[in-house]
């Protein structure tokens, strides 16, 4: 993930499915008061509801709303530890536990 991070955020990131707005209800839950994940909620809730696609995205954008890109973070390593509060600060036990998260994330 440091790789594709310290791309330039213009790099567009494309991806194969459009479930854009199911992966934002989860960093949402991940980070309710992420105001620039709030903007993106909103911005991609319009173009589909207007049937257009959320894709490709812009990683300076993921930089600041994906919490798989945002593991340093206090808001998401304290969010992951309140869901699995054994969890230690380690960068990959964080990213580990918030893909369990998402796995089960309904």
């Amino acid at each position: 993930m440091d790789k594709l991070a310290a791309l330039p955020n213009s790099t567009r990131v494309c991806c194969a499915h459009e479930y854009t707005l199911s992966n934002l209800k989860f960093a949402n839950a991940v980070e309710p008061d992420n105001l620039s994940l709030k903007k993106y909620i909103s911005k991609c809730e319009q173009l589909r509801s207007q049937n257009l696609p959320t894709l490709p995205a812009e990683l300076g954008n993921e930089l600041q709303i994906n919490p798989f890109l945002r593991t340093r973070k206090p808001s998401v390593i304290n969010a992951v530890k309140k869901m699995a509060p054994k969890v230690t600060d380690n960068e990959a036990e964080i990213f580990a536990q918030l893909r369990i998260w998402k796995n089960d994330y309904k």
